[in-house]
């Protein structure tokens, strides 16, 4: 029997790497959502069987309520909402390790000799700590995201210190725990000024930084279960949680890598003037004019070009924007026109968003193309449509070495014979600074929600 219950937990866990790896590719990732999902029933069934469960009781209540929740929350919750959903589950992954801990160290009080060498008494310290920061800054995170809690950086006096101060604080009394783990106050104390920190370091953290933040909270939430798996000494557990928390951790250098950014600096809270709105404050206004245009000279234009490449941003995703794009490009190939997706790795506010908007509507996989793929092919292109994109496109990055975004990797869309950027009005992006490209002579002005301002470019190409 117990060879039989090893023998799953080996085919689980090869179904979860082969999983992840699946999930590398948007082609795949459906094959390997379903083969990590087989992989995490079978441990689940497995494990009921291992631990000699005596009653099933509150498993079965437990499985339902969840079960339920999880089947509405994948039903109801829209594409453009899937990041707050991702960053939700990472702060329940986070919720679940906190309270094994806390359970795991009240059943241990009562029945076992705790001692120093004992591995179990650290592992418990790190679930409480990556737990209750994992879901308290996924809270966080998600306030964000839904707008509950404000998408600009949170800065105060003392930040950074009263930071350390929480951190250090945590590990003396881990280290205290392991001494003497009788001290039940400590553990309370322990869970409390964790749930406290996850709240301190994500709520710096701004709005345009979300895709780091779910990485690295992904990451947390992994690192989390892998620490509850030493707890319970289950292996299957362990293995889980270390493939998450280390996959989770190389989206997110990958991500910073994207941004020309150090983790430390996104985690800080980023660039000094990040989440602002209003005019430019960081970099004197480039030389030139502003030229815009209207729904019906941007049809003629459209008309006469041939090669065409849209830069979606999370200005499309906020206007819902995404059908009228598919309509707007299913007219262009009908026009006989080559539209392609241009996607910078930190588009949106969590990682892939823009191809997840792109897929629900219908739009192939084929046609979005990685920023490493699709840079050199600017030159070549006729038109280069950006929707609700700011800073990932802005030649700031290349030219000012005085730039809050100087060295961070763009499209090129400026190299394009013409540009179009789709915008509510001037403001600035996240990073508080003007964008040169609206002053460029191969640039236009095309005012108005996304959303709206597409359908109505559809409406007139029809007409051309």
């Amino acid at each position: 029997m117990r060879i039989l219950i090893e023998l799953s937990y080996l085919i689980a866990s090869v179904l979860f790497i082969f999983g992840i790896k699946n999930l590398s590719s948007p082609k795949t990732a459906r094959k390997g959502n379903f083969l990590a999902a087989l992989g995490m029933f079978i441990a689940i069934i497995v494990t009921l069987f291992d631990q000699h469960v005596l009653t099933f009781e509150w498993i079965i209540i437990g499985f339902v309520i969840g079960g339920t929740t999880g089947v509405l929350m994948a039903i109801k919750t829209p594409m453009t909402g899937m990041p707050q959903m991702v960053g939700l589950l990472n702060g329940f992954g986070g919720g679940a390790s906190l309270l094994v801990a806390l359970s795991e160290y009240y059943k241990m009080k009562n029945f076992t000799t705790w001692t120093f060498n004992d591995a179990t008494n650290i592992t418990i310290v790190l679930s409480l700590i990556i737990g209750a920061v994992t879901l308290t800054g996924s809270l966080i995170a998600f306030g964000k995201l839904q707008g509950i809690v404000t998408g600009k950086v949170v800065k105060y006096p003392g930040q950074h210190p009263l930071n350390v101060i929480l951190f250090v604080g945590l590990i003396a009394a881990g280290v205290f725990f392991v001494i003497d783990p009788t001290l039940e106050t400590l553990v309370i104390a322990i869970a409390a000024v964790s749930l406290v920190l996850g709240v301190l370091l994500v709520l710096p953290i701004g709005g345009a930084d979300m895709p780091v933040a779910i990485s690295l909270l992904n990451s947390y939430s992994g690192l989390a279960a892998a620490s509850t798996g030493f707890v319970l000494q289950n292996n299957q557990l362990i293995i889980a949680g270390a493939l998450v928390g280390a996959s989770g951790i190389i989206l997110t250098m990958i991500m910073c890598k994207g941004m020309n950014r150090s983790l430390l600096n996104v985690v800080m809270g980023g660039w000094e003037n990040a989440g602002s709105t209003g005019p430019a404050t960081t970099t004197t206004s480039p030389k030139g004019q502003v030229k815009s245009v209207d729904s019906e000279e941007l049809a003629m234009i459209f008309d006469a070009a041939e090669n065409i490449i849209i830069v979606p941003g999370y200005g499309m995703a906020v206007a819902q924007a995404q059908h009228a794009v598919r309509d707007l490009v299913n007219l262009l190939e009908a026009k006989g026109k080559k539209v392609r997706f241009a996607i910078h790795p930190v588009a949106g506010r969590m990682p892939g968003h823009m191809n997840v908007l792109l897929a629900e509507a219908q739009i192939s996989y084929d046609k979005m193309l990685s920023m490493e793929e699709i840079n050199d092919d600017f030159p070549n292109t006729d038109i280069s449509l950006i929707i609700g994109a700011n800073d990932v496109v802005n030649p700031a990055a290349r030219n000012d070495k005085n730039s809050p975004i100087y060295g961070m990797p763009i499209l090129n869309v400026d190299y394009s014979k013409t540009v179009v950027i789709n915008k509510r009005s001037m403001n600035v992006g996240y990073a508080g600074i003007e964008n040169e490209l609206f002053f460029y002579p191969n640039s236009l002005m095309y005012f108005g929600d996304a959303k709206d301002a597409v359908a109505k470019l559809t409406q007139e190409l029809k007409n051309v």
